[in-house]
């Protein structure tokens, strides 16, 4: 029996993983013939070489090489005996830490990012982190998103990114392929807040039924997600400029805002979780989060709790429906029962107090992400 038949009906491989690099890695680490393997897979054997050979040509790229690499920690030496292969269980055939569900979360929100204008993903040779960074209008750049690197290896074997030119730092871009899983998730997650809606709202009345309204097509904190391919309110308005020509947000203040929107998008606090979690905000209370969250998770949520608490209602308020559920101004305004046009200077007087804050916190080191 070969390798990969012996660990396919346990996987071993999470199912994630592309088939081609499974096919790679049972030909070059596991030892498997193209003939065997094209007769398991029932096509010619030109197929399966077409695959292995497409792997093979991609290991130039960092992030790919890392992640076939993990995905078969036993390649790594070459004193490993293949026949000892087969006595291994499908945790130690594996070493990869993402699984599906991981990535499809991951991935979502790092892909949202890259699919900005001028984002790109700058990757590190042995470094843990990857940062997602974006061109601003007067040629600097501001971050505006962490990933583990085994996200970024699994999106990129998977050929939802791609690096022109590896080198110390490699920067890759968001494939056609990436935008396509892009918008399949972002289609799969609206449906997952469309179910929920339905079972909180119960039977909606015969007015709403009538005109097809769910709770997120009016409440933008459900209907985030479809700005994935659009400005955000934040950059539309950093990009406007007085009559002396001067921009009304400073890059500080906007990467402020972009910080405060980054800790919302790693905290993933779920649609059922926001309206308590909303109501605390003001509150002398502490919030308790569920046990199961993952450390990184935790301390997101911790970081948007104090910045939105230390800039107090009104501020703290504009600053959440603008830089994290990404409303309008104009429906921000008249949701708070503001005057006209009034909105955009609120922001900017928050985002200043959240620039100032988040300055403190880098100075004591209290701002890093993880």
């Amino acid at each position: 029996m070969s390798v990969l038949a012996a660990i396919e009906p346990i996987t071993g491989l999470p199912n994630w993983v592309p088939e081609s690099a499974k096919l790679y890695l049972a030909h070059t680490e596991g030892g498997e013939g193209i003939r065997a393997l094209a007769r398991r897979q029932g096509c010619h054997a030109s197929t399966v070489l077409r695959q292995v050979r497409k792997i093979e040509t991609r290991r130039d790229d960092p992030l790919v090489d890392a992640a076939l690499r993990h995905l078969w920690p036993a390649a790594k030496s070459a004193n490993d005996d293949y026949k000892g292969l087969r006595n291994m269980n499908a945790d130690e055939l594996s070493n990869h830490p993402v699984d599906d569900s991981q990535l499809n979360e991951e991935s979502r929100r790092v892909l949202r990012r890259l699919a900005e204008p001028g984002a790109v993903l700058a990757v590190a040779a042995e470094m843990e982190k990857a940062v997602v960074v974006r061109e601003t209008a007067d040629g600097g750049t501001v971050r505006s998103a962490v990933v583990d690197a085994p996200i970024a290896e699994a999106m990129a074997l998977k050929e939802w990114i791609e690096c022109d030119e590896p080198g110390r730092i490699s920067r890759y871009k968001i494939t056609l392929a990436g935008r396509a899983a892009l918008n399949q998730m972002v289609a799969q997650h609206e449906s997952k807040l469309r179910d929920y809606a339905d079972n909180s709202a119960g039977v909606q009345s015969g007015e709403d039924a009538a005109a097809g309204l769910l709770q997120e097509d009016a409440d933008p904190r459900y209907r985030r997600l479809r700005n994935a391919f659009t400005d955000s309110p934040l950059a539309i308005l950093g990009r406007r400029r007085g009559k002396d020509g001067a921009a009304f947000l400073t890059q500080g203040q906007l990467a402020a805002g972009e910080r405060l929107r980054e800790d919302y998008e790693l905290s993933q606090i779920e649609a059922h979780e926001l309206g308590a979690w909303e109501q605390n905000l003001w509150n002398d209370i502490v919030p308790e989060w569920p046990e199961h969250l993952a450390p990184g998770v935790v301390a997101a949520r911790d970081r948007l709790t104090r910045a939105l608490h230390e800039l107090g209602p009104g501020l703290g308020d504009i600053s959440l429906r603008c830089c994290c559920y990404m409303e309008g101004l104009e429906a921000i305004e008249k949701g708070m029962g503001w005057s006209a046009r009034s909105g955009k200077i609120v922001l900017r007087i928050a985002l200043q107090r959240l620039e100032k804050y988040q300055k403190n916190l880098a100075d004591k080191k209290g701002d890093l992400i993880g």
